[in-house]
């Protein structure tokens, strides 16, 4: 890895990841609080400030969905992107006194909208003069003082992370992401800012980044002998006592992890995925965390750390900059230090303001751009399809992803030892609002069916093993006994899974029986007509998130691979569709699986 400017060994990190000044020496409202009787009747010295929080950016920056090529909006009437961000971080500036507000990310930055996809890509950041990432130029135009690693920074590669971060003004923070050979900090561990009070004594604030151990699993080919991420946990237990130890008066920890205490990816890693109250709860010595990764709204969550009976707060703002968190935390003077008095969080709804147009003029050019590279038309289709009712139905669109992945797979596998194995392919609704519509398909349309950045591969299973994974599967369907009224927006994600851990597979027939209890819903499973041989074998094509570990499914990670692909499957589905010229949905689309209960389909 190239060592660059911010690339972090050793311990000296107040210095290496710069004990910069937060500027300004507004007096807050609260400096001057009544208290405590400290002696001579004077009331003892108040300072408060607010630290902002963002997770889960995933390349918004525009309130702009580039999938429908419109304003985004959802049933909740939903604002994203960072130039709505900006506004509201002006106005809570405005109102504390720039001086006494830090800006802060829980990662997930650098992927998951069409205009991130393209400056990696298309346009990438990485080539020799190549661009500054707009999410780069936007978060430093904004003003953002750290952010920590998520997940999905690794997703094109560590080049890739490493221009970004060398484009950044602040630090990529990852406590938790280790050089592989040397078992250091790969990125500045924390860092560590200075407020000034109108007292003389700064009050020093600690930011402590912790990314998500599932990179190991998710993103293997990327970090495979380069980097290691031991747990949240451990890494905070070595870190924030010697943050303290340093000075530091107000520790607070960005971490990209949930706060379930539960892991998707069963035990493949020790290390639990969802860890920001585990951390609260074990090491003690922290304020507060910003928390990231799962996508969730949580206003203000306390969570007491079992050793000192201290109560941490946690807040968690919602994805892609619907959100904008509050930390707000009131200091006291006491015994020659800063002591937190209170501490609590709040957040504020990107919806209630407009675009920031510094921010929207800023990156114009590069948002007309990406516009016109998704709606370049690149085929037709003889007739419209959609996901509205794929969650419940084996729809012609959803046939789609698994026609192109059988395909490639069994071009990939020909003339070699795996060539007579029949494909099966699955495949997940990951939007039930896609769509390929009759006539003109464009770029858009088609990437609109595989939102994520998955790769494919191929793994060898059993015809029990298989089984197996379609039970699994089944889990998604809430239990509906034989004659009870069906209501499809009641019907899916029991037991909260969510639409892309529910898998259709290809090249198969079978019926889930919704009646049955989990684990014995998979019904008249067939291959080519006959009931499915247990012992034999068959190759699936399988996206890199699911062979890893991904929703837990059985079998499959363990599985034997066979091949694999660093093209990601949305755009083995552009190319496939440009190759074709035209979609016939009447070639390829085919009533596989079906619900039931006791032998009648439900639709």
């Amino acid at each position: 890895m190239p060592l660059n400017r911010r690339t972090f060994l050793g311990t000296s990190a107040a210095v290496g990841a710069g004990a910069a000044m937060a500027g300004g020496s507004a007096v807050p409202a609260a400096a001057h609080g009544h208290g405590h009787g400290h002696g001579h009747g004077r009331p003892p010295k108040r300072y408060s400030f607010t630290v902002m929080g963002t997770t889960d950016l995933h390349g918004n920056v525009f309130n702009w969905d580039y999938f429908t090529d419109k304003e985004f909006d959802d049933k909740d009437h939903n604002d994203v992107g960072l130039a709505k961000i900006s506004t509201l971080v002006e106005q809570v500036r405005r109102e504390k006194g720039r001086g006494n507000t830090l800006l802060i990310d829980a990662g997930d930055t650098i992927q998951g909208t069409q205009l991130s996809y393209y400056y990696a890509k298309v346009d990438p950041i990485t080539a020799r003069r190549g661009p500054v990432h707009p999410m780069a130029q936007a978060m430093n135009a904004i003003g953002y003082d750290a952010a920590a690693l998520g997940n999905h920074e690794f997703n094109y590669g560590i080049p890739v992370l490493r221009k970004f971060e060398e484009q950044c003004d602040f630090p990529l923070l990852g406590a938790n992401a280790l050089d592989a050979k040397s078992l250091r900090p790969a990125f500045a561990p924390y860092v560590i800012k200075r407020m000034r009070t109108p007292f003389g004594r700064d009050v020093r604030v600690a930011v402590l980044g912790l990314t998500n151990p599932g990179v190991a699993i998710w993103d293997k080919a990327n970090v495979s002998g380069k980097m290691v991420f031991p747990g949240l946990e451990e890494q905070a237990a070595k870190f924030v006592p010697r943050l303290r130890s340093m000075g530091a008066d107000v520790v607070i920890v960005s971490a990209h992890s949930g706060t379930s205490g539960t892991s998707s990816y069963g035990d493949q890693v020790p290390h639990v995925e969802n860890a920001a109250a585990l951390v609260a709860e074990q090491v003690p010595g922290i304020d507060a965390i910003l928390v990231g990764h799962a996508h969730l709204e949580i206003p203000e969550y306390f969570v007491e750390n079992e050793r000192t009976g201290k109560k941490v707060v946690l807040s968690e703002p919602l994805k892609w900059g619907q959100r904008l968190t509050l930390f707000d935390f009131d200091l006291v003077w006491e015994r020659g230090r800063w002591v937190v008095e209170r501490a609590g969080s709040r957040v504020l709804n990107s919806n209630a303001v407009a675009e920031d147009p510094k921010i929207t003029r800023l990156l114009a050019d590069e948002h007309r751009k990406v516009v016109a590279y998704v709606n370049q038309v690149i085929g037709t289709s003889s007739a419209a399809m959609s996901t509205a009712e794929a969650a419940w139905k084996d729809e012609p669109i959803i046939d789609l992803i698994n026609v192109v992945q059988t395909e490639t797979v069994k071009a990939a596998l020909a003339g070699g030892a795996y060539a007579s194995l029949p494909v099966l392919s699955q495949a997940s609704c990951f939007s039930r609002t896609a769509q390929i519509p009759e006539g003109d398909v464009t770029i858009r349309d088609a990437a609109g069916l595989y939102p994520f950045e998955n790769t494919l591969e191929a793994r060898v299973l059993t015809g029990a093993q298989v089984r197996e994974y379609l039970e699994f599967s089944a889990r998604y369907y809430v239990r509906t006994a034989a004659g009870a009224p069906v209501d499809t927006s009641k019907l899916t994600n029991a037991e909260n899974i969510p639409d892309y851990n529910y898998d259709a597979v290809s090249g198969l027939t079978y019926e889930i029986d919704i009646a049955k209890p989990n684990g014995s819903r998979i019904v008249n499973l067939s291959f080519e007509g006959k009931p499915i041989d247990p012992a034999a074998e068959f190759v699936l094509a399988v996206n890199n998130y699911r062979a890893s570990g991904g929703g837990n499914f059985p079998h499959v990670a363990g599985a034997k691979q066979v091949w694999a692909n660093s093209e990601e499957i949305r755009n083995t589905i552009i190319s496939w569709v440009r190759a074709k010229g035209s979609v016939d949905a009447a070639q390829f689309a085919s009533v596989d699986w079906r619900l039931t209960r006791d032998g009648s389909p439900v639709f």
